[in-house]
């Protein structure tokens, strides 16, 4: 990770705002943690770097709701069994999302760790795009702004946040899979 995080580094002093949108597009939180101190380091302006950053997580977001949108179709069907995408599971989703999508988008957007699979999740239920880009973007500003203070403030330990953000995430996955494993086990065990 530290020859990734370093490389980062280098072509965003070398290239600065050319490569930052792209940048974040595909690495995220770590190229906003080092935007902020290189922003603090005088190699681009901080209002520029948020603007670009924000509309490169949206950009992101937008791919994967997009791939979620057309995986059910492009999906072998052999390949849907396999995963369990079945139309009644993907009619569940429809109507979390109907109910519950921007809460869901929030709370994956906060967590990190949950992103990709909700955002492709909203896609595949057919959520509204445009409700889904704006709440995308109320869970994308505070996201951003928190990974750019904490670069701006003490970026120079940027393969340490790095080490930092994967271990919470992966911390945040177990939580989480342990609880919807819990939630499931008690729903089927009601149902006997």
């Amino acid at each position: 990770m530290t020859a990734v995080t370093n490389s980062l580094v280098q072509l965003l002093q070398t290239n600065g705002l050319l490569l930052l949108f792209p940048l974040a597009v595909i690495e995220g939180p770590i190229v906003t943690v080092i935007a902020g101190w290189l922003a603090r380091l005088g190699y681009f302006q901080l209002g520029w770097a948020v603007l670009i950053l924000v509309v490169a997580d949206l950009v992101g977001d937008s791919l994967l709701y997009g791939l979620g949108r057309a995986g059910p179709n492009v999906l072998p069907q052999k390949l849907r069994q396999v995963l369990g995408v079945t139309d009644a599971r993907i009619a569940l989703m429809a109507e979390h999302f109907s109910k519950q999508g921007g809460r869901t988008l929030i709370a994956a957007k906060l967590t990190h760790s949950f992103g990709f699979i909700v955002l492709v999740a909203a896609g595949a239920s057919r959520m509204s795009f445009p409700a889904f880009l704006c709440f995308n973007l109320v869970g994308t500003i505070p996201k951003t702004l928190f990974f750019l203070l904490i670069g701006y403030a003490i970026g120079e330990a940027h393969v340490t946040i790095d080490h930092w953000i994967g271990r919470a995430s992966l911390g945040i996955v177990i939580l989480g899979v342990a609880i919807l494993s819990l939630w499931y086990w008690n729903k089927k065990r009601e149902r006997r």
